[in-house]
């Protein structure tokens, strides 16, 4: 080490170490040595104009990368072990750097975006340093109690001497499953201050492990009929094999690879059980197209409660499985049979009893489940639970594929119509999905393939436009990239327009599609089912877009192209033209509510 060697330089080193090439942020002050050391080092830095966009893009990214890593660990198992554990292959860490309190208070809309999807991101700020505090000067704030609800684990790096450890620890901590963003403070003193001290290897980063065999044993004998189960009215359940078994499946099983969506299918096919997405799911967890897939569980109460009306209901890495606002009925009945399997701890039986609860590797579990169940459920068993399967297949389908449509004398596509041509001439491309009102358009009427499909889970607009950008990125160093595409909203692109200047700027090849009814149309879906009526008897205060903002000119203004489709009949060569461009492009689509 020179004697120059500073806090911000080991900081950068130990990110090069662990397969960092990228740190997303937007620059102040407080984080001007970082800066300095990210300038002297092969990091590329990524500027978004506002903080929120750029930990929307190292959120997206991150995610993206998660992908990457599990296809790198398919197609190479046999020596990861000989890995460094900080080979960029299998890293797929993402990290951000704000600027003190008010700069984390910018990023906290999409850091609560990305806790919800649990994105594995090391995020930091510059904070003042420690011996200045006490005077308040300007932009001060608790930055560790600020980030603390959203992340896995906040903290401060007090001291130099701590920063190898507490580098290590926030990496190791975001990947660790259940994964999720993490935060760091880093004061400007500790940053400038010299240092011999290294970078800390990061070594290999477990999985949650195949779960408690006794858990694991309870869980079969239930679905197997060879255990009884207390029921709310005291009974207690017949031993015989239940008719009505569902899995719903959370994106736990997607973030632990393609390999637990396989075993998703093995349970679901050892078992007869017709399967359901979470309400809210924002992976790809089970194939659409496979016989036993049913649909997505709507946030509509009635319609979930139908769906998740089971003899037994298994949740498999759910989190996000209620409706939006309070349901006056029981989403699932007292006298339902529920296991659970989750390597997230808080989820299993969270919302409803865990008559077996399973903490492990969702795919490992499953897959368990999936060879003990076929051999102790008959062919006769599958097929009963088989024609259940079918009859509520018929009973959903007109329902949920209705969604979408709409037969109203309209010269606008209908979001089913923008949705079938986009599958047409994009349908092999990586989604990134922020519609909002269009987003059950997609999942009903779209067979998606494992790792194809990412969302906004928690329902906070802004994220799927820088979340997409960080896709692209992500896919830009990859041997063969896949082509992107951002699926908005008008809203959720209006929220942050500008980052598409870090789409520019960075030269990132993705195409947006922008969903456009020039309104807030969640938020009027929403005021007829919470206050009642019909459109006429509302004024929608706030929820329309008049005049409207002219987006392609509005995209351009930030350096990508920009084109309004108003025609349905232009969208399928627009969105071919787009894709086959290089570069960022914003096909603004005029639809009909």
């Amino acid at each position: 080490m020179t004697d120059d060697y500073t806090g911000a330089d080991l900081f950068v080193d130990a990110l090069d170490q662990y397969g960092v090439s990228r740190v997303f942020g937007n620059p102040g002050t407080t984080e001007l040595p970082v800066m300095q050391a990210i300038g002297d080092s092969d990091l590329d830095y990524v500027l978004g104009l506002h903080e929120d966009v750029a930990v929307g893009m190292a959120a997206g990214y991150a995610g993206t990368r998660r992908y990457h890593a599990d296809r790198a660990d398919r197609t190479d198992r046999a020596d990861r072990a000989d890995r460094d554990g900080g080979d960029e292959s299998v890293n797929p860490v993402g990290v951000v750097n704000l600027h003190v309190a008010p700069g984390l208070a910018h990023g906290l809309g999409n850091l609560y975006g990305a806790s919800v999807t649990g994105a594995p991101l090391v995020v930091t700020a510059g904070n003042h340093s420690t011996e200045f505090r006490h005077e308040e000067p300007i932009l001060s704030g608790d930055l560790v109690e600020m980030a603390d609800q959203f992340t896995k684990w906040s903290d401060e790096v007090r001291d130099v001497e701590a920063l190898p450890a507490m580098v290590r620890r926030a990496v190791r901590v975001a990947l660790t499953p259940p994964t999720g963003p993490v935060f760091l403070a880093l004061p400007l003193d500790v940053m400038m201050a010299e240092t011999d001290d290294e970078p800390e290897r990061l070594g290999e980063i477990p999985d949650a492990g195949r779960g408690d065999p006794t858990q694991i044993e309870l869980a079969a004998d239930l679905l197997s009929g060879a255990s009884e189960t207390p029921r709310a009215s005291g009974e207690t359940a017949s031993a015989e094999l239940d008719e009505d078994v569902a899995l719903i499946v959370g994106d736990g099983v997607a973030r632990s690879g393609v390999d637990a969506v396989e075993s998703a299918v093995a349970f679901a096919e050892a078992t007869g059980a017709r399967v359901h997405g979470e309400i809210l799911a924002s992976e790809i967890d089970f194939p659409t197209g496979h016989d036993q897939w049913v649909s997505y569980v709507p946030p509509d109460e009635d319609l979930a409660a139908t769906l998740l009306g089971a003899d037994t209901l298994v949740f498999a890495g759910c989190s996000t499985n209620t409706t939006l606002t309070r349901h006056e009925r029981d989403l699932v009945s007292a006298d339902t049979t529920c296991v659970h399997v989750s390597d997230d701890v808080w989820q299993v039986g969270k919302n409803q009893p865990a008559d077996a609860a399973v903490v492990g590797d969702p795919g490992r579990v499953l897959s368990e489940l999936a060879d003990e169940l076929d051999e102790r459920i008959t062919d006769e068993g599958r097929e009963e639970r088989l024609e259940r399967v079918e009859m509520v297949k018929q009973m959903v389908e007109a329902k949920m594929t209705e969604m979408g449509e709409d037969e109203a004398e309209d010269p606008r596509a209908s979001k089913a119509e923008l949705v079938d041509t986009m599958e047409e001439v994009a349908g092999d491309a990586f989604f990134v999905d922020e519609s909002v009102t269009a987003k059950y358009a997609m999942l009903t009427r779209w067979e998606f393939e494992a790792e194809q499909y990412i969302s906004n889970k928690g329902g906070g607009l802004g994220y799927g436009l820088p979340a997409s950008v960080g896709a692209a990125i992500a896919e830009s160093e990859t041997d063969d990239p896949r082509d992107v595409v951002g699926f908005v909203g008008d809203g959720s692109y209006l929220y942050y327009p500008q980052t598409l200047y870090s789409a520019a700027r960075h030269d990132a090849d993705l195409t947006v599609v922008v969903s456009d009814n020039r309104n807030y149309r969640i938020l009027k879906d929403n005021t007829l089912d919470l206050l009642g009526g019909e459109e006429s008897d509302h004024e929608f205060v706030g929820m329309d877009f008049e005049p409207p903002v002219d987006i392609p000119a509005n995209a351009e203004s930030h350096g990508a192209r920009g084109q309004l489709v108003e025609d349905p009949e232009e969208i399928g060569p627009a969105l071919a033209e787009a894709m086959d461009r290089e570069g960022p492009d914003v096909l603004d689509v005029l639809v009909h509510d």
